[in-house]
């Protein structure tokens, strides 16, 4: 079990419980989460150790390690998941000005994201955690993807781009990962990485209920001040923010699942559209974010 008995990001003792969170995914248990009254940084308590978190992805209902998933929920995820493709590759595009080069996503899972930008001519590689996932993005898409326990093996300088989505805030120890992401990174690159937003209008009406808590799994919470703090902290440039907007429609619904009741899935659907619509005016009150940072030292 992990405590802190202090604030991972900024070290002061002023840490409080903001609530409990049910893991309504695979164990049912329930962990605290604490926010720091500080720096706003906001993580899980009392998570597992990362030796043993690996029994919290032990389900074929987790779609980003298993293409087996079924039910309503995962088919809305895998058609905003393809509809995503496109404009993720349009992103990559846009904030490298590159129409090929080399890219690293960091947490591929099953590899649609990397085997999209593989067809767009892009040399491709993937690091993945979760050993039937990386056998997966292999054998079905030919993708070289290694485990994390290689990446200290890549060349400095030699990625024109990394991705992250929503991955980062399940590393044991995120400050790690953004060092070596910043020394595999070329000069000026950029490295993009999407997070949940705890300050979304999803996740203040849902509360503890948010279905992107997901403790334990998620061990870091982030909003767009507290993200840019660690970001800027290990040496990137905070440049942009963009929107995931299919995510709060995932979300939300997953949320009235776990709240239960009935309509759930409707309730979900007609809510989202409501954060939907409201976000329109308030971007960084979106549900999910993408950070583009930049590798700012030559």
């Amino acid at each position: 079990m992990v405590h802190h008995e202090v604030c991972p990001q900024c070290s002061s003792e002023d840490i409080t419980l903001l609530f409990r969170c049910t893991d309504y995914f695979t164990s049912k248990k329930i962990f605290p989460v604490f926010r720091c009254t500080a720096c706003g940084f906001t993580f899980t308590q009392d998570s597992p150790e990362e030796s043993e978190i690996g029994m919290y992805y032990e389900s074929e209902d987790y779609i980003s390690h298993t293409d087996m998933a079924k039910g309503f929920s995962n088919k809305l995820y895998r058609i905003a998941r393809k509809i995503m493709l496109t404009r993720k590759r349009d992103l990559v595009e846009k904030i490298t000005t590159l129409q090929t080069g080399r890219i690293l996503d960091i947490g591929s899972g099953t590899g649609y994201f990397a085997s999209a930008m593989k067809e767009s001519g892009w040399e491709v590689k993937g690091i993945e955690i979760n050993e039937k996932a990386r056998n997966f993005a292999s054998s079905h898409f030919d993708l070289d993807v290694i485990s994390p326990n290689d990446m200290p093996l890549l060349k400095t300088n030699s990625y024109d781009c990394i991705t992250l989505w929503h991955v980062l805030e399940h590393f044991h120890d995120p400050v790690k990962y953004l060092s070596e992401i910043k020394r595999i990174l070329k000069p000026r690159s950029a490295c993009i990485v999407a997070l949940p937003n705890f300050d979304s209008f999803d996740a203040k009406y849902y509360k503890s209920a948010w279905a992107a808590w997901d403790v334990p799994r998620h061990l870091w919470h982030f909003n767009p001040s507290t993200f840019r703090v660690l970001a800027e902290k290990e040496g990137f440039s905070f440049e942009k923010i963009t929107t995931l907007p299919f995510d709060v429609f995932y979300i939300s619904q997953l949320s009235e699942k776990y709240k239960g009741g009935l309509m759930g899935f409707l309730k979900g659907i007609s809510k989202a559209s409501v954060f939907s619509c409201l976000a329109l005016f308030k971007k960084e009150r979106t549900s999910s974010l993408i950070y583009t940072l930049r590798k700012t030292d030559i």
